[in-house]
């Protein structure tokens, strides 16, 4: 729908100009300067309308939480490439896997848990 709002917004923009320059023509006619301006005026809105208001249909924010067992010591977290360290911003879910990304050395991988038994 944005996208479809925003293609709709340039075309009334473009004929809109197009209305405008022709009214400074030899054949022009004066009433085609505000038909140019009301077309632009129209286009504006509507691209500024597709802009503010109309929102990705499906988008939607996941909250990944995980319950630990036992008894948990926090430890640093370090890149598995190159030793650096990591932040929870470095860590994303996609496609229901735990992926890390390293802001030092590019890597990307997924966290895989050991079983502690």
């Amino acid at each position: 729908m944005k996208s479809i709002a925003k293609i709709a917004s340039w075309i009334l923009i473009f004929f809109g100009v197009l209305f405008i320059w022709g009214a400074f023509s030899d054949q022009g006619q004066p009433s085609w300067l505000l038909i140019g301006g009301i077309t632009v005026g129209i286009g504006f809105a509507l691209m500024w309308y597709a802009n503010q208001k109309l929102t990705a249909p499906g988008e939607q924010k996941v909250t990944y939480n995980v319950d630990l067992t036992g008894d948990v010591k926090l430890e640093k977290f370090l890149c598995q490439q190159c030793g650096g360290a990591l932040s929870d911003k470095n860590v994303a879910l996609v496609g229901g896997a735990v992926n890390v990304t390293c802001p030092f050395c590019g890597a990307v991988y997924q966290i895989e848990e050991a079983p502690k038994w």
